[in-house]
């Protein structure tokens, strides 16, 4: 298939977006139905995170390197900080690093991801945020988007995002912000908004959003966990405390799905974009999006069908 264009793939019965199995309860699969998300409390333990927060701080420290991860930094604040945490804003792609990738085969994650893509699970791209204390000169905000933009396989149900806080997430230092419903919406036109010096690199947003749809701040506690589809449209806002906000995600994706040709989409400038980093950083020949994501993609359950 050549369409950038979400294929809907309606489930039996009444329920479209989540698998038949014990694990959710009715209430829970209409409200991610009708929603797009779900939160789970208190689903990774302390212990974990901890031990997700150690590996960040020896990474901002350069005590490892994990192959194909990115940090991502404020430049403005290195000659202030050096290598710490308080210059990295962002470690993606993480998916080689074995204690941080421990997160995506955590069985009380998977157990919930398997509501959503079945039994065949791929981890596609992971992250662990620490959203910075906002400056004058560069802003943390996560402009309004749909995951999806950024990914070249479907159909969209069968991909869901894990997103867990490594502490109290409010609106305070910057929570995850949804637009509840706007999973059912088509995947829309993204880039770079229209902020004075204030974009970072791939934070991309919509570029009609709608003001009046309604949002919701999801505040969660340390542990907590939020399921959501690649399509509702979120962001972040400013993190307006003096500390940090981490939390850590993966996208999973059933090993079913397929990859698209994104040329002549709107997807098409996250391909050139997302190339033209890569082989400037890799000194690499030509590649394509799906290149890039078939290194990412690892197989965490089941068998590796498609991706």
């Amino acid at each position: 298939p050549t369409s950038a264009q979400v294929s809907a793939v309606p489930q039996p019965g009444r329920f479209r977006y989540t698998l038949d199995n014990n694990v959710l309860t009715t209430e829970q699969r209409q409200f991610y139905e009708d929603n797009g998300y779900l939160l789970i409390k208190k689903l990774v333990s302390d212990e974990d995170i901890e031990r997700f927060r150690k590996e960040f701080i020896r990474i901002c420290k350069k005590e490892v390197n994990p192959p194909g991860a990115m940090t991502m930094k404020d430049e403005s604040l290195r000659s202030q900080y050096g290598q710490s945490e308080k210059v990295i804003n962002k470690v993606q792609d993480f998916q080689e690093d074995e204690e941080l990738f421990r997160y995506c085969t955590l069985p009380e994650v998977l157990k919930y991801v398997e509501c959503f893509t079945g039994p065949n699970i791929m981890a596609m791209h992971t992250m662990l945020i620490n959203k910075l204390p906002d400056s004058d000169k560069q802003t943390f905000l996560h402009p309004m988007h749909q995951d999806l933009h950024y990914f070249p396989f479907r159909p969209a149900e069968l991909i869901v995002c894990a997103w867990t806080a490594m502490e109290r997430a409010d609106q305070n230092n910057g929570c995850l912000i949804v637009q509840p419903g706007t999973h059912k919406e088509p995947l829309k036109p993204h880039g770079y908004p229209e902020w004075e010096g204030k974009t970072n690199k791939l934070f991309h947003g919509l570029l009609d959003e709608d003001e009046k749809s309604p949002r919701v701040h999801v505040v969660m506690e340390k542990g907590d966990t939020v399921f959501f589809h690649p399509l509702l449209i979120h962001g972040s806002g400013i993190n307006k405390t003096s500390g940090f906000r981490k939390s850590i995600s993966c996208h999973f994706a059933s090993s079913e799905c397929y990859y698209i040709d994104v040329k002549n989409t709107t997807q098409e400038h996250v391909e050139k974009e997302l190339v033209d980093m890569l082989q400037k950083k890799y000194n690499m020949p030509s590649m394509e999006l799906r290149d890039i994501w078939h290194f990412r993609a690892r197989l965490v359950q089941g068998e590796r069908i498609n991706l």
